[in-house]
């Protein structure tokens, strides 16, 4: 067992916070935080809570706001019938922990009591495209569009198209989407540009999508998984001294430490000394922690670490397909399929790749990228 850890002195710097108390998000959780308090029964200021918490880890990527989540949940968290409110928050929670059949079975009820709920069908969508489930997907953005602005709706249903063999038409819905409501807010016209910018990528426009990329980032709303995806566009291109500059003291979030680590490794000696060694030592240490907890979330993340940045041997590389074989299994998403094509090619193992390969024919996904490796993969003796 680890020993506890002791400061030597006072003056030790134990952890730094995203945030200081003075910031707007910090007051906004403390005022939630009171009211909960001194009401602790009220559902409807511990969801407030909870969401105010969900939406912090979105924009910073700490997990531990999900803990804070859940939380202010706890009275509500194990009934099987709480109020619909509860439901909708509790099924984003467990999708985050990719329990994606209790999530879907919180998030139908919830509908069922009230189909006027356009989250609930939002994230019913969500899932539905992470597991492959296509048809269910784009069911469920038909029930988001009649409730929500016409940007969301048709982003919605563009997303599906863009994963389903209609990646030009997805992109040529999105833009024209955005130029026919510019009185959008910052928060749609920020989840709509980073589709489009993913959409153009996939189909090989860089112009296009760098100019996506760059205006989401524009608008000036912290969000990890933009960074996230702009971050891979800049190493596919080969300017990783970028992804340093974008991602300075983002480190907090694994998936934003990892793509720092893999900048760092690819510039070589024209990084910051030390910088690659030291943060893959502390990504193996996160993901080992992880374990430690039974978290199997970041099984994609962890078998891109192993292939790039662990050990080179045969047994990292067969780690990396083994966890890329079961996070494909949970997921399906092109960047799932991808990890997996990689680890399967750096294996040599072409029969590991037959359910990526399954995928694309029946996704029918037009992606410039998952061609060119499959293609390699298939080749392979």
């Amino acid at each position: 067992m680890a020993a506890p850890f002791v400061p030597s002195a006072d003056s030790q710097v134990l952890e730094r916070l995203p945030a200081r108390a003075s910031d707007p998000r910090s007051r906004t959780l403390a005022a939630l935080r009171l009211a909960l308090a001194q009401a602790p029964g009220d559902a409807a200021a511990a969801v407030a809570l909870a969401q105010a918490y969900f939406n912090a880890m979105a924009a910073e990527g700490d997990p531990r706001y999900v803990g804070h989540a859940q939380a202010a949940l706890a009275p509500w968290w194990n009934l099987p019938d709480p109020p619909s409110s509860v439901r909708v928050i509790r099924a984003m929670l467990l999708q985050f922990d990719h329990q994606f059949e209790p999530a879907l079975a919180d998030l139908d009820a919830a509908l069922r009591a009230d189909p006027e709920q356009p989250q609930a069908w939002a994230w019913r969508a969500a899932i539905h495209l992470v597991r492959a489930d296509y048809g269910l997907a784009r069911a469920s953005c038909q029930g988001l569009s009649s409730r929500v602005p016409p940007l969301v709706g048709i982003a919605c249903l563009a997303q599906v198209d863009a994963v389903t063999g209609r990646t030009a038409q997805a992109a040529a819905a999105l833009r024209q989407a955005l130029a026919d409501n510019p009185g959008a807010s910052a928060d749609q016209r920020l989840w709509v540009l980073t589709r489009l910018a993913e959409t153009e990528e996939r189909r090989g426009a860089w112009a296009l999508a760098e100019a996506a990329f760059r205006q989401a980032l524009a608008l000036n709303i912290a969000d990890v998984y933009l960074l996230g995806a702009y971050a891979d566009f800049l190493l596919d291109q080969q300017r990783p001294a970028e992804v340093l500059g974008l991602l300075t003291d983002r480190g907090r979030a694994d998936v934003l430490l990892l793509r720092q680590a893999l900048a760092a490794r690819a510039l070589g000696n024209a990084a910051p000394a030390g910088a690659a060694q030291t943060w893959a030592r502390e990504l193996a240490a996160r993901f080992d922690a992880a374990r430690l907890r039974g978290d199997t979330t970041h099984q994609k993340e962890e078998s891109r670490f192993l292939l790039a940045l662990g050990p080179p041997g045969v047994a990292n590389v067969q780690q990396s397909l083994k966890l890329a074989s079961a996070n494909f299994s949970e997921q399906r998403e092109p960047a799932d399929a991808r990890i997996l094509l990689q680890a399967a090619l750096a294996a040599r193992d072409r029969v590991a790749a037959e359910p990526a390969f399954a995928w694309l024919t029946a996704s029918a996904i037009d992606s410039v990228v998952l061609r060119a490796l499959a293609e390699q993969v298939r080749a392979l003796p």
